[in-house]
């Protein structure tokens, strides 16, 4: 299974070169983090190699802290941007 997701990575990568940084980090968000958890937070800020994602739920945002060296490299090597870190932020509820 991994040869696989290497070349999706790989090939998303490369499509993802001549859009906007925004636009990279989303799908790239996605890819990284996979469905169920890029659905329950997404990407607010992108500022010196630093990413924020706002965490819709609290229950979301210890699995995502785990992951987060791991979502870190994903993230630049998906997005073709340097990321050096992943900031969450807790959504405040209205």
């Amino acid at each position: 299974m991994q040869p696989a997701r290497d070349f999706i990575h790989a090939h998303l990568a490369r499509s993802l070169s001549t859009a906007s940084p925004e636009a990279r980090l989303e799908a790239a968000w996605t890819a990284a983090a996979g469905r169920a958890l890029a659905a329950r937070a997404s990407i607010v800020a992108y500022d010196s190699a630093t990413v924020r994602i706002r965490v819709a739920d609290p229950a979301w945002l210890e699995p995502l802290t785990a992951l987060r060296s791991k979502l870190t490299r994903d993230l630049a090597s998906l997005s073709g941007l340097p990321v050096r870190d992943i900031s969450f932020d807790l959504q405040k509820k209205p």
